[in-house]
């Protein structure tokens, strides 16, 4: 179905409405760092906060991944959503009116914004039914089983909003589609009947289950787990997967936690639903649930969003269906966990209980103090190496001593690798303190060292008369130049006309190709609009959706880290070093470029153009190395370029 044209004062009303860390702390964790926010970037793993958010320019940027832009370019990449579908969502959101350039087509435009939000209602509506049925005669076994069996109060059934499916085949689709009039494909499409397969018709999703709710970010219902009341498998059941609801991305009470993990530094991961609705009826809110499904890597990234210190426990049943998960969730998270990019723990409750059902009998203090007590998941992993295993037995002892080879073998940081050969080698010395020494010096012979790699490529030798004073490499330095010079040209309003004119003078051009786009684009806006001069960055921005590629190899210019904002003090100077290392660079390739053409000659025969050549190369390689030691000199206590 294609999109409706919008009508450029809707998506102007729309970006002059909308308040960028409104939008970006719904999914980043933000704290206040003078005039701005950083947090966490959603887009890479990192330990240190490098995405920052202004509220002053309305855009973000990623120092450490270059992802940047307005809060529209933010939910595209967030969401996966059309430009148009994040606006109309933006417009929603903020009370915006909206036109169309097609008058005759607003009837479908509304049709279009209104899917979601029918989806939405729909569930919403169905979420009431189920808490209804529960009320009634029909549910009063499901009832019984919430406050008996799991002992859950009223405040917390009705926080989750707990509910029960009639055991009718139709008795929701009647509901819906009969009763209340909503469209029969909507509810399909919601997740909730699905048709049959013979005799037509349609049949309701879940029957005779207990209900749970499973809400997005917002709060808002996007789908259902259902749990059996009788012997029917499977014991739980989720929704299907629908325009609202990717069961691979979702969280369980990750709205409730969100806050309590931030709050906390700290997120506890369990298996099941009421493992979790169980530990936020104690008051451990920093709690979310799997789903019942294996984790992957992108519900731990986005989970770990709220953890500044990445902490994370895996509290897993302690049965062998419990074990397997919890060593295929550090299956998928060992990369991280190995660089410290996760502190990882295992909590293994004592006698194979879940949280669930060890809250039934011990405090919520005794639940805290197991969390706070948990191995971290490599001691957790040689526990499990050993586990039931004889020592003493030839076989058994050399399996071990293998496995612990192997788990130590991925060990980067050399402090920690020795902290756990000595610790395997204690637990293979079974006691015998004089054997423990010895045991390490074998594991540490026997260790290799994967990380350890040759060079990764070979640099061509310079020719020695051209070498250069600067140790960087060609490429990088003439980067870092007219990066340099473009920062002080976006930020610096007052040199914009000095930078200009000693380009001119000099007869410089930008040589990279997205540094020469980007002062295309900005020349382009100047002579459209010559009175322009603040709003230079936020023009360019817009430019993100006409030429999204190229302005992301660009974006880290818009905004200044706490060494570019250094930059600025003093910019005069900066613009002629950086000014002079380009002509320096010009100059280097012309060296060159003479010293090819020298080469290719029969000297014999075209003796004058030789020694024309010859000079050439002479004056420019003269010239290159004093203007890089100019350079040096310019740039020795800020920068290397």
């Amino acid at each position: 179905m294609q999109v409706p044209r919008l009508h450029p004062d809707t998506i102007e009303q729309v970006k002059q409405r909308v308040d960028i860390v409104d939008v970006i702390s719904d999914r980043v964790v933000l704290r206040k760092r003078g005039k701005d926010f950083v947090g966490l970037c959603p887009f890479h793993d990192e330990k240190s906060p490098s995405f920052t958010v202004s509220p002053q320019k309305q855009m973000y940027y990623c120092f450490g991944c270059q992802a940047g832009g307005s809060a529209i370019n933010f939910l595209m990449q967030v969401e996966k959503q059309s430009f148009s579908d994040v606006v109309l969502e933006l417009a929603r959101r903020y009370a915006v009116p909206v036109q169309t350039l097609e008058p005759e087509q607003r009837q479908e435009l509304q049709r279009q914004i209104t899917l979601r939000e029918q989806l939405y209602q729909i569930l919403a509506v169905t979420a009431a039914f189920y808490q209804h049925a529960l009320r009634q005669s029909q549910g009063q076994q499901a009832l019984e089983y919430l406050k008996s069996q799991r002992q859950l109060s009223e405040e917390t059934i009705q926080q989750f909003q707990l509910g029960y499916a009639p055991a009718g085949w139709e008795t929701l689709y009647r509901y819906l589609v009969e009763q209340k009039g909503y469209a029969l494909h909507l509810v399909e499409q919601a997740g909730l009947i699905k048709p049959r397969k013979e005799g037509g018709g349609y049949y309701d999703v879940f029957r005779d289950r207990l209900i749970i709710p499973i809400c997005d970010m917002q709060g808002k219902v996007i789908a259902f787990g259902g749990r059996t009341l009788t012997n029917e498998q499977p014991k739980y059941l989720n929704s299907p997967e629908t325009q609202l609801f990717n069961k691979g991305k979702t969280l369980f009470a990750l709205d409730k936690a969100k806050d309590a993990i931030a709050k906390q530094d700290r997120a506890i991961l369990v298996e099941g639903y009421f493992d979790a609705i169980a530990l936020h009826a104690a008051g451990i809110t920093n709690a979310v649930a799997s789903l019942g499904t294996a984790l992957n890597i992108d519900r731990i990234r986005h989970l770990l969003r709220y953890t500044d210190s990445k902490q994370l426990v895996l509290n897993f049943d302690a049965d062998k269906a419990g074990t397997t998960a919890a060593e295929r969730a550090i299956g998928e998270i060992a990369d991280l966990a190995y660089r410290g990019e996760v502190q990882l723990r295992i909590l293994n409750i004592p006698d194979g209980k879940d949280a669930d059902e060890y809250l039934k009998t011990h405090s919520h203090e005794e639940y805290r103090q197991l969390v706070t007590n948990a191995p971290l998941w490599l001691d957790w992993q040689i526990e499990q190496i050993v586990a039931g295993k004889n020592l003493k037995q030839a076989d058994r002892y050399q399996q071990a001593y293998q496995q612990m080879i192997k788990l130590l073998n991925n060990i980067v940081n050399p402090d920690m690798r020795t902290h756990y050969i000595t610790r395997c080698a204690e637990i293979l010395s079974q006691g015998e303190a004089r054997l423990v020494s010895m045991i390490a010096q074998n594991i540490i012979v026997e260790l290799r060292n994967p990380r350890r790699s040759g060079p990764i490529g070979i640099v061509p030798r310079r020719p020695q008369a051209a070498k250069p004073v600067s140790t960087l490499p060609e490429g990088k330095r003439l980067e870092q130049a007219e990066a340099l010079l473009l920062r002080l040209y976006l930020h610096c309003p007052y040199q914009r006309q000095a930078i200009a004119d000693i380009l001119e003078e000099r007869d410089l051009e930008f040589s990279l190709s997205h540094h020469r786009f980007l002062w295309a684009q900005i020349l382009e806006i100047q002579e459209t609009s010559p009175q322009l001069e603040l709003d230079l960055i936020s023009k360019l921005q817009d430019k993100r959706l006409e030429f999204p590629d190229e302005m992301t190899q660009v974006g880290h210019l818009f905004l200044l880290d706490e060494l570019s904002q250094l930059d600025i003090t003093r910019a005069a100077e900066l613009i002629r070093a950086a000014v002079t290392r380009m002509e320096q660079v010009m100059c280097e390739k012309q060296s060159r470029y003479f010293r090819e053409l020298w080469e290719k000659i029969n000297i014999a025969i075209e003796r004058e153009r030789g020694e024309q050549y010859s000079q050439e190369y002479r004056s420019t390689t003269q010239r290159s190395i004093e203007l890089d030691r100019l350079c040096q000199v310019s740039f020795s206590d800020l920068v290397d370029i």
